[in-house]
């Protein structure tokens, strides 16, 4: 009971300081996003350090904030996105770095630590552009279609436990994650394609197929990023990424659906959403 009451309290608060960061203020997002980014590709060099890998954390918390800052000041028409081609010569950077360490195993170090910034703030970076869609839908800063992905997000992964816990028995990968269910799938996939028709309604820039088509994105490639994040963990002997949320561990254990979620959602939006 008493974990209960702690992973609830940090699970409002969590969802609070998420909600604010988005529909606050531009620079409200950029503190409050490059924060998490900050913390979860963190989170991903300590535990690439238990795998033998030597990151060069540094260098790479400083090219993931970048990334974020480069995305946000073009996404919001404070920078030209003709710079945007300057983003190609931060993995450089990683390499030159690691090019002088001592470490004869610097190679090695300089992929992992790029690997980070692609699995980690990329997608963070991403963000910026679904909270600014710059197309037919809104002009300027719009949070509300970034509000609605979450929601089917967190709808999709609390229906999924849920279901999971109450009638699941088909595993789909013991080997990986043994607690996680066909039947929570299902049942997750439900209440995400139920969040989306109250999205329709309530966010209706986008239609119900567009924000179905959303949700099924999430269940896809979500439960994709779950599984990756729990087979990292399993190879590092963890059981959360971290425990700066107590109750629900690391901001990599937050996020690990968004990170896998953020740039297919943006590609197809781009391609079929009227972004």
């Amino acid at each position: 009971m008493k974990n209960l009451i702690k992973r609830s309290i940090t699970g409002i608060f969590v969802v609070a300081v998420i909600m604010a960061g988005i529909v606050i203020h531009p620079y409200i997002f950029a503190f409050v996003f490059s924060s998490f980014l900050l913390i979860a590709l963190y989170e991903f060099f300590k535990m690439s350090e238990l795998l033998g890998f030597q990151p060069n954390k540094p260098v790479g918390l400083l090219v993931g904030l970048v990334i974020f800052l480069e995305f946000f000041l073009e996404a919001n028409e404070i920078i030209p996105k003709s710079l945007a081609g300057a983003l190609m010569i931060l993995p450089l950077i990683i390499l030159v770095a690691d090019l002088f360490s001592k470490n004869n195993s610097g190679f090695k170090n300089s992929m992992i630590t790029i690997a980070g910034v692609l699995y980690v703030a990329l997608p963070f970076g991403l963000l910026n552009y679904l909270v600014v869609p710059g197309s037919l839908i809104t002009e300027g800063y719009y949070p509300w279609i970034l509000v609605g992905i979450f929601l089917i997000i967190w709808m999709y992964d609390s229906m999924a436990y849920l279901t999971g816990t109450l009638i699941g028995k088909h595993r789909i990968c013991e080997r990986i994650s043994p607690k996680k269910s066909w039947e929570g799938l299902i049942g997750g996939t439900v209440f995400a394609i139920l969040m989306a028709y109250v999205n329709s309604l309530v966010i209706s820039e986008l239609n119900f197929v567009k924000w179905a088509v959303i949700s099924l994105l999430v269940v896809i490639f979500g439960t994709c990023g779950d599984f990756f994040e729990s087979k990292l963990k399993r190879e590092c002997g963890l059981k959360d990424t971290g425990s700066i949320l107590p109750g629900h561990g690391g901001m990599l254990d937050r996020f690990d659906t968004v990170l896998f979620t953020a740039p297919v959602i943006y590609i197809w939006l781009n391609l079929f959403g009227n972004f």
